[in-house]
């Protein structure tokens, strides 16, 4: 079985960052999020691979695509046939909307699901998609690991039955104020410092995603409900927890830990993470040039009185629990 380490935080928690840390060394691959979803590509013919390619002329996916082929597979970034959640049948995408909700209600998801002819075809289908890309990427870096950052709880629900994955969880933890922030404006803060290269690589100002700090502080606490919900299902050999803190301020010793829970020989990365050359699909950092890794807490400036008490009515008990004050 193919090795896959996947990240599972709420979004704009240090996911891409961490996934080129991880990346930079000898033994793992990365290109980001592997569900490669049309929502978070975009428009594709302008969107950039992290080597500063528009993705359609990469040369690294021009190799994953030739990798798909020799296993079967016709291989399109643009429709990768690896979200679990993209599926032609309106029923099952219903189902398939909501987050990750715990062992029963899951069970009552999985009944509903199972009488749906689409998605009884499609999920062996799905499962093949992703085992085989995960092998591809793998054979391109010679690598032992491949990372998945696509976050999402439901997704890894449907990996770690993948019959052809072996799947580890890192499970990211970043202060929620920090976080909130970026929904709220996620061109400022949780894209690249190139204004010019945001949006995917083009520009953009992304206002249609901006969120009020209510909705910003649900979103936050619902993610990281439903990684709770789906880590009860693990044994803690599976598993291991990172702060987005922690990786910023005493990153040696974070991927140390890391290195040493994905079973790769701790001497083989390179400590400047943007001289290796990475295809990875996520935030806009990853088109960013500084190998800096600086400790973002904007949220400190830029939250004003009235957010921050917003935040607290809901989900300030969650965050306080994750040990931030």
């Amino acid at each position: 079985m193919a090795q896959l380490a996947y990240i599972l935080a709420a979004s704009h928690s240090g996911s891409t960052l961490l996934s080129m840390l991880l990346g930079s060394h000898a033994q793992i691959a990365t290109v980001g999020e592997i569900k490669l979803s049309a929502s978070a590509i975009g428009e594709i013919d302008r969107y950039r691979c992290s080597c500063g390619e528009f993705i359609r002329k990469c040369r690294f996916w021009a190799k994953v695509k030739e990798g798909m082929a020799a296993r079967g597979h016709e291989f399109d970034i643009a429709d990768a046939g690896t979200d679990y959640r993209a599926v032609d049948s309106r029923y099952a995408r219903w189902l398939l909307g909501p987050l990750h909700r715990g062992m029963v209600l899951e069970s009552l998801r999985d009944g509903a699901l199972g009488i749906s002819p689409t998605w009884r075809r499609r999920l062996p289908e799905i499962h093949d998609s992703n085992a085989a890309l995960v092998s591809t990427v793998m054979e391109i870096n010679g690598a032992k690991v491949v990372i998945d950052s696509s976050k999402i709880a439901l997704r890894l629900k449907y990996l770690l039955r993948n019959p052809g994955l072996d799947v580890k969880v890192i499970r990211l933890i970043r202060d929620g104020r920090g976080v909130a922030l970026t929904y709220m404006d996620p061109a400022r803060f949780a894209d690249a410092a190139d204004p010019a290269l945001r949006g995917g690589g083009t520009g953009g100002l992304r206002e249609k995603e901006r969120l009020t700090m209510a909705q910003a502080a649900h979103q936050w606490r619902r993610c990281n409900e439903e990684a709770k919900h789906i880590l009860r299902c693990l044994n803690k050999s599976q598993w291991i927890e990172v702060r987005y803190e922690d990786l910023c301020k005493d990153t040696e010793n974070t991927m140390g830990m890391l290195f040493e829970f994905l079973g790769v020989d701790l001497g083989r990365n390179h400590r400047d993470f943007r001289t290796v050359e990475h295809h990875v699909i996520g935030n806009g950092m990853r088109l960013d040039t500084t190998s800096e890794i600086r400790l973002d807490e904007r949220w400190r400036q830029e939250l004003g009185e009235h957010d921050l008490t917003i935040f607290d009515n809901v989900a300030g008990q969650m965050n306080r629990q994750y040990g931030y004050e």
